[in-house]
């Protein structure tokens, strides 16, 4: 398999990208860029990496021919500019969560997606994160029965996140930039989600902070079959200890059985009319997280980069792919309206109002 060149925009999240690429086999760190150039210094020094491999300039990475994927960790309102420029430089793409910000640009990066002939894989890291994966495993073999509903929460005390200028501006919201695993789980499982509604709201500490959007969330949603779904999350206030709550978490609920993978605890449990079992996976703990305090988890980047590698080589289309995380987008954009007006809002009428309805899952 061949060696894969790396170049990394964005040093803050993209932190975990660089640890996960210089600890691969398949992969080469080419170059990282930001237009922080003492963040840069740092990650040169973190990463013994040589002081030609930092720029301030995107184009430097865009025209390197050593570079056969750019890793997009920018805030999330320069997602769809960075991956349209990438993808008209002839690189391979895997941009973090959420892919973009909003529908608004949805057809000018598919449209870009389509003319490159390049890969584009949205970077739901929690769905590569040990406890997550043996849940999906178990589901794909039937182990749990027919499935009846999903139940998804992400809780952070994200009050430190604030501190990043950014993060304060109108551009950013938690239901995208927090939300998204939650909502990624949901659509992992029920892809052709057809309405949700729910509420959300600011809380004083997201006020005092001066977060701009809601940072506190309550959601129910309904497929195309039928089943249900709930999403919860909030982001500026403390969290339940870890000994009685993981703070992020996916239930699955069917006929023959329920699981539950949780993340800071690595603790898979299930049980089924014949067996309860709880499987843990505390021997990973290193290679998931990587850094003091569980600040960055970078072994999920490096097992969903060893995952776009394989992809890579033998042609496949990686998921979830650019149209997957626009449907997820537009999921999202959807409860966001439903928040708002306090109605149901139907995710396939958002997308036709973007010209979009094509890409709700047949």
């Amino acid at each position: 398999m061949k060696t894969l060149g790396l170049g990394v925009l964005g040093l803050g999240e993209g932190r975990s990208i660089i640890s996960a690429g210089l600890s691969s086999p398949r992969w080469k760190v080419v170059s990282i860029c930001d237009m922080n150039e003492k963040l840069g210094a740092e990650r040169l020094a973190e990463f013994k990496l040589p002081a030609t491999a930092f720029t301030t300039c995107y184009d430097d990475l865009l025209s390197d021919p050593g570079i056969d994927v750019i890793g997009i960790y920018t805030p999330d309102h320069l997602h769809a500019e960075h991956v349209i420029r990438a993808l008209s430089a002839g690189k391979h793409v895997v941009c973090t969560k959420p892919f973009i910000d909003s529908l608004a640009s949805a057809r000018d990066v598919l449209a870009a997606v389509k003319k490159s002939g390049r890969h584009v894989m949205v970077g739901q890291s929690s769905r590569h994160f040990a406890p997550f994966a043996r849940q999906r495993e178990h589901y794909e073999k039937g182990v749990l029965g027919e499935l009846i509903c999903v139940e998804a929460c992400y809780n952070a005390d994200h009050r430190w996140f604030l501190a990043k200028p950014w993060a304060r501006k109108a551009e950013f919201k938690w239901l995208y930039g927090g939300l998204s695993h939650p909502v990624d789980f949901v659509r992992w499982y029920l892809p052709r989600i057809t309405e949700v509604s729910g509420y959300a709201l600011l809380s004083p500490n997201g006020k005092k902070h001066g977060l701009v959007h809601a940072d506190t969330f309550q959601f129910v949603m309904r497929d195309a079959e039928g089943r249900v779904a709930r999403v919860s999350g909030a982001y500026s206030g403390p969290v339940v200890p870890t000994a009685r709550d993981s703070n992020m978490s996916c239930v699955l609920r069917g006929t023959k059985g329920a699981s539950q993978g949780d993340y800071y605890d690595l603790r898979y449990a299930w049980k089924t009319d014949k067996q309860a079992m709880v499987e843990t996976f505390e021997d990973q703990d290193a290679h998931f997280f990587r850094f003091g305090g569980h600040s960055h988890h970078a072994g999920e980047y490096q097992n969903y980069l060893d995952y776009f590698a394989r992809c890579l080589a033998k042609g496949e289309k990686p998921r979830p792919d650019a149209e997957e995380g626009i449907v997820t987008v537009a999921l999202m954009q959807a409860m966001d309206e439903a928040a708002a007006s306090g109605r149901p809002v139907k995710v396939r009428d958002l997308l036709a109002r973007h010209k979009l309805a094509h890409l709700f899952p047949a």
